[in-house]
């Protein structure tokens, strides 16, 4: 156990089927009285808004909305929100959607009442003042961006740039696990292998890690583990979309401690370059990275298997008939299998060659991924260049 420790996380969570109803009465609770919703097209299309609008209208609320959130938010959409923000004099920000409607939510928040410009704001605790009062809902169980304070934003062709402060963290969330029913299917894979990811990568971080993020990360593998492929599968099922939508949230929480590592590093070159949504990309890359990482991490990927739905049944020593015994020796390369099939069975991609990557190109992929030392820092065993091709060449 460590000799000190931080664990931050939002101070309210409200849970349950219908509580997106209740975001006119959140909204009084941390002094919104003029509420600027951030979400995206697809959320406007599918018909989501409509009854939460109309919650607020029966309250006599009216909402500004932004709609226009892309994938992999470019600086644009920040400044666009804020001017729609400022020109309706609203007093608080409301993320409604997946992480990037939620991450822009976040700078926005910060911007409708700060003096900084945006460019002044990417890294690690360059955040001044005090940013508007915030509330997130998502809308897919996959990012955990309602529970940490990170906003990442395009700034360019290929590159990213965050925003990293406790000042992101919002006042409340709100999980509805009925604005998650008619996610398609291959969303709800993406999406809920992404979350897996932020409880495992937690869990083996070599910064920060922690008794309660440690907690919350196994607890969430627990769910998304054991509720993944109903959700895909049978996705009117609420009962799994609950402890989905749960799950990733529970997994925010625990990155948002402990951050993660080499799989994510890895991904974002491939979102960056290729468009290719950041739950996928993590998919991708995650089986090799686990194997490449089990020098450093087997004893907690065997802690870490004991949680996962149809790999950890059998602990050391107690291996049932016709069943392998985990441990140490073959956990990693059963980890990694279990995530590569599981991809298959779910109907992703599972190598790059599917999503028209050149071979010529993994090199670049590799210096790009190279840049990403915020996030490598953190993995339990360092990643070179040499390394980091190789696990691209593996991915292949």
């Amino acid at each position: 156990m460590p000799l000190s420790f931080s664990f931050n996380s939002v101070p309210r969570t409200t849970f349950g089927a219908g509580t997106a109803g209740d975001l006119p009465a959140i909204c009084r609770s941390v002094e919104i009285d003029k509420p600027l919703l951030v979400t995206d097209q697809g959320i406007l299309n599918c018909g989501l808004l409509g009854p939460v609008l109309k919650c607020f209208a029966e309250q006599s609320i009216k909402v500004s909305v932004f709609s226009d959130v892309a994938a992999d938010p470019p600086e644009q959409n920040i400044y666009d929100a804020v001017a729609i923000g400022k020109a309706a004099g609203c007093d608080g920000v409301i993320g409604f959607g997946g992480g990037s409607s939620m991450d822009v939510a976040k700078l926005v928040a910060a911007l409708l009442n700060s003096e900084q410009q945006l460019a002044e704001m990417y890294g690690v605790d360059q955040l001044r003042g005090r940013r508007l009062p915030l509330i997130q809902v998502p809308t897919t169980a996959g990012t955990g961006s309602e529970a940490t304070a990170v906003a990442i934003v395009t700034t360019g062709a290929s590159t990213k740039a965050g925003v990293v402060s406790p000042i992101l963290f919002a006042d409340h969330i709100v999980l509805d696990p009925q604005l998650t029913l008619g996610l398609p299917a291959h969303v709800t894979a993406a999406t809920g292998i992404d979350a897996m990811v932020h409880a495992i990568e937690a869990y083996t971080s070599k910064r920060l890690k922690n008794p309660l993020s440690d907690m919350v990360a196994v607890k969430a593998l627990t769910l998304l583990s054991a509720n993944i492929d109903t959700a895909v599968h049978d996705g009117a099922n609420l009962a799994a979309r609950s402890d989905m939508l749960l799950g990733a949230m529970l997994a925010g929480q625990a990155f948002a401690s402990a951050p993660v590592g080499a799989v994510h590093a890895l991904a974002y070159p491939l979102g960056g370059t290729y468009h290719i949504p950041h739950g996928l990309s993590n998919s991708l890359v995650l089986p090799h990275v686990i194997r490449f990482n089990a020098p450093a991490a087997r004893g907690m990927y065997l802690e870490l298997a004991q949680a996962i739905a149809g790999l950890g049944e059998a602990r050391p020593g107690e291996a049932r008939p016709g069943e392998a015994q985990l441990d140490e020796a073959s956990v990693s390369e059963a980890m990694a299998d279990y995530f590569y099939r599981l991809a298959a069975s779910l109907g992703l991609p599972t190598r790059l060659q599917e999503m028209q990557i050149a071979e010529d190109a993994l090199s670049d992929l590799a210096h790009q991924a190279m840049d990403q030392q915020r996030l490598l820092i953190n993995n339990p065993r360092a990643v070179t260049y040499d390394d980091a091709l190789a696990i691209y060449q593996q991915a292949f």
